[in-house]
């Protein structure tokens, strides 16, 4: 797959066959529009696919006072859409003033003109331009005038449910990754720096290592407990088990910030200063306070077999 950060660097190919939009998440729906566009592009000769997406995400441009939580960062976008078999990615920065750019104007300017697209095809529910005016019915009329073919996808469900990013964020939120993975066709993840906590963990058998969550851009799942996956960002290829609580600790702490945990099963070493990247897999249990420590100990003795029982079954 080939990166470009500005439409102005692509190089079209003899037939590009282009779909548009923000992709967070690359979740099934997404990959479903990639794989048609693969599907178009075969048919044709020199046919190539290519995805024009934004950078910054144009929520962070235009609400910055909304605190917009994304499933993706840059690193991890690009891997999804490779993964999809997408041949041409293009960040175009956005900006403030590019938001101003009339539907019309994009298609005409950019669509026809630098990227020379020959075929689209875009979700069912695709907006484009200035306050999206731009529509379905738009693009037809434009494609007929300018000369490309224009196809339109219903939208992807699973048991029922129409599924897009902003269902995915809010259901994470709510805890419920079970769910999440199904939507996204993958296990959401988090990358962190592991950075020295308070050591209690350690005192009752539990060590932990502290995730600093180094993107505030990112959406953390809602508190709780979930079954892991943990991999070292420099060893990719390690899976290793384990479970995490991101919350508060209302157990030994009151009115502390919220913390990112992670226990890995039969892992002993110095991890410090390590960058992990966490795969949750199931939640098992919402975070709660108990008694004293002997309790919260207890209750992690069940919460690992609980978290074993769930990853083994994953890992079958």
């Amino acid at each position: 797959m080939k990166v470009f950060y500005s439409i102005d660097e692509f190089t079209a190919p003899q037939y590009p066959v282009v779909t548009m939009g923000t992709f967070d998440g690359v979740h099934i729906g997404h990959r479903s529009i990639i794989s048609r566009l693969n599907e178009v592009a075969a048919m044709a000769e020199g046919g190539e696919s290519v995805l024009i997406t934004f950078k910054p995400h144009p929520r962070l441009v235009l609400q910055p006072e909304a605190d917009i939580k994304l499933l993706n960062d840059e690193d991890e976008k690009i891997e999804l859409l490779r993964k999809a078999g997408l041949q041409n990615l293009i960040f175009h920065p956005f900006s403030i003033e590019f938001s101003k750019t009339s539907g019309e104007e994009f298609v005409r300017k950019y669509l026809v003109q630098k990227v020379k697209a020959r075929a689209l095809v875009i979700g069912h529910d695709h907006h484009f331009g200035r306050n999206r005016e731009g529509s379905y019915e738009h693009l037809v009329h434009l494609g007929q005038l300018y000369g490309f073919s224009v196809e339109s996808l219903s939208a992807q469900a699973i048991h029922g449910v129409v599924v897009s990013s902003t269902k995915v964020r809010k259901t994470l939120l709510q805890g419920d990754v079970d769910t999440a993975n199904q939507w996204l066709g993958y296990p959401y993840a988090i990358k962190g720096m592991v950075v020295k906590g308070r050591q209690i963990g350690e005192k009752i058998g539990f060590p932990t290592a502290n995730i600093l969550n180094e993107n505030p851009h990112k959406l953390i799942p809602g508190d709780g407990v979930y079954a892991v996956m943990v991999s070292f960002v420099s060893d990719p290829g390690t899976k290793l088990m384990g479970m995490c609580n991101i919350g508060h600790r209302p157990t030994v702490v009151t009115g502390g910030f919220k913390t990112i945990e992670v226990h890995i099963f039969d892992f002993h070493g110095n991890i410090y200063n390590q960058v992990l990247r966490i795969e949750f897999v199931s939640r098992i249990r919402p975070e709660k306070k108990f008694n004293d420590l002997n309790a919260l100990r207890r209750q992690l003795e069940r919460d690992q077999m609980e978290a074993l029982r769930r990853l083994t079954r994953v890992q079958k």
